[in-house]
């Protein structure tokens, strides 16, 4: 926890206990205030995806704006305690409030590192390094010069903090909203498809090192230091030693730390000592000097190749579902209308430089290597909608009083425009021809759809999760995307696929050449499936049964 939100639990412990509040009280506030937000963001995520067809973050968000301290959460009077949501010494949220959406984030980030595919990582590393590297300087340059240029921003130097965090926060894709999309039109595997996501694999590594070095130097800068160039290599080199030799070591002793943590034999206490892990990873790496999700992503990373890795993002599912809307919602409480006024026209502009930096910083890349500017131009907007990480990062600088409440309305402005322009935009970029050269286009990467259709959907379901399981027994790697549609990227070696459920329909989008594989697997499923219904049909009469269950209730 940063040493402002210290200051601020310990002015908020005295003003309670000045008014006569004990802990108690404050806690009763405590849970009656995350009630109302757990409640009033699900039912705002809900209508987002439901009935504008956007991501639930943006509910969530705007939800949070609705119930804060600059707008009904003021007006909102609970007997005994006032306001339901009051500033705190400046800050939107309590220390309490703030420190669960902070473990939240965590939980995030540990998540996102452990859904990382590192085989991917290391075979598109080419392509997505390219993409992913060419995204991060264009779109953290442009963000860090826009608000150097703006003249009534008062910021005068690129190495001012608020406008490093300004160019960090621009960085980071979300690539939930982008693998929606990409599923609906049948082009995950696609070329486009992979690149996109291999890109943004590279983009969110490459984010993370990026917000260490600009942590670093933020501090320096905030000390009153001056920060030279031998400094911010001094920094630099501190940060990306940090990522690389904690990530090295995690890897390489990964299995040996589940393997002892296996002795227990309980899987509850297997994936909570695995947190608790991540939870440690990340209070050392702000120690270090850095933010708590880069310590929690690292984590994530190092487990991710590892028996454990489904267990842990299975029983996290739940906390996952229930944290990471505060989060949003906190995040969302944060902005101060007041405060964004006068930035209005800087948010507006910085949105739409955000909008180019990323079509152009990743689409260029792509169109040097091997892609048509159609190809090119959906690889652009694939990478284009900001999420998470850039409100974390945003929520981490508003904290530390790096940025104030103008700067982080502009960051939530531009993360909810650059996520309501991708899906329209992305959809409509893939109406058209292959996106690869005239060279490539005829390769026999081309990919198809299978479908199954099954009489219910509950017989969807049941096979799907059957075909996961002998997927990871025969050791492809099944991620989970965080979709509202239920989705798996599949991968092992060179072969990628991609599992949907629509309804009662079951969809394995495909390249051709590995669709015998996936048909075969497919059948085996199938008959399997058959021989079971079979077994089942040979049982005493399932109504019998039944009935003979119902009469025992009355002996």
């Amino acid at each position: 926890m940063t040493t402002n939100v210290v200051a601020h639990t310990a002015q908020h412990v005295a003003e309670a206990a000045g008014s006569g509040q004990n802990i108690t009280h404050m806690m009763m506030l405590l849970v009656i205030q995350l009630a109302v937000i757990i409640i009033v963001a699900k039912v705002g995520g809900y209508l987002a995806t439901r009935f504008l067809k956007m991501p639930s973050v943006l509910g969530e968000l705007i939800s949070g704006m609705i119930i804060g301290p600059y707008a009904l959460g003021s007006k909102i009077i609970l007997p005994d305690f006032g306001p339901l949501f009051i500033e705190h010494a400046g800050f939107a949220a309590s220390a309490e409030l703030y420190g669960i959406a902070t473990l939240a984030s965590i939980i995030l980030l540990f998540l996102a590192g452990l859904e990382t595919d590192l085989a991917a990582f290391l075979r598109y590393s080419v392509v997505g390094s390219v993409v992913g590297l060419g995204g991060l300087l264009t779109a953290f340059f442009v963000g860090d010069l826009t608000a150097v240029l703006w003249p009534s921003n008062g910021i005068h130097n690129v190495m001012d903090p608020a406008a490093l965090f300004l160019g960090v926060i621009s960085v980071a894709t979300s690539v939930g909203i982008t693998a929606r999309i990409l599923a609906e039109k049948r082009k995950m595997a696609s070329p486009e498809g992979v690149t996109i996501l291999a890109g943004a694999v590279f983009d969110d590594v490459f984010g993370i090192v990026a917000l260490a070095i600009v942590m670093g130097m933020a501090k320096v800068s905030m000390d009153g230091g001056a920060v030279d160039w031998g400094g911010i290599g001094i920094i630099a080199a501190k940060a990306i030693g940090f990522f690389v030799v904690v990530t090295a070591l995690g890897l390489t002793y990964a299995r040996k730390i589940t393997s002892a943590i296996k002795q227990f034999k309980s899987k509850e206490i297997m994936v909570a000592i695995c947190f608790g892990l991540a939870m440690l990873l990340a209070g050392l790496a702000e120690m270090a000097g850095l933010a708590m999700i880069i310590g929690a992503y690292i984590m994530g990373l190092a487990l991710s190749r590892t028996d454990l890795a489904h267990e842990i993002e299975e029983n996290l599912e739940g906390v996952y579902n229930i944290l990471v809307p505060i989060f949003f919602c906190v995040m969302g409480m944060m902005v101060d209308f007041s405060a964004m006024k006068p930035v209005l026209l800087f948010g507006a502009v910085y949105s739409l430089l955000a909008v180019f930096s990323k079509v152009l910083g990743c689409g260029l890349p792509a169109w040097a290597m091997r892609f048509n500017a159609r190809g090119a131009l959906r690889i652009g907007l694939g990478m284009l909608p900001r999420g998470e990480v850039a409100l974390i990062v945003a929520g981490i600088g508003l904290a530390a009083g790096i940025i104030d409440q103008g700067i982080f309305g502009v960051a939530i402005m531009m993360t909810v425009i650059t996520t309501m322009l991708a899906p329209p935009l992305l959809m409509k970029s893939f109406n058209g021809k292959s996106g690869l050269r005239k060279e490539l286009a005829g390769s026999s990467e081309e990919v198809d759809s299978i479908d199954l259709e099954f009489p219910s959907h509950d017989i969807t379901e049941f096979l799907l999760g059957r075909f996961v399981r002998a997927l990871r027994h025969e050791e492809f790697y099944v991620n989970r995307l965080h979709t509202e549609q239920l989705i798996y990227q599949v991968r092992k070696d060179d072969i990628m696929f991609v599992l949907i459920e629509d309804g009662t329909t079951l969809r394995i989008n495909a390249a051709v050449e590995h669709q015998p594989l996936v048909r075969l697997m497919l059948t085996e499923e199938l008959l399997s499936l058959s021989d079971l219904l079979e077994a089942t049909q040979k049982m005493e009469d399932l109504q019998s049964m039944g009935s003979g269950l119902l009469a025992g209730m009355f002996c």
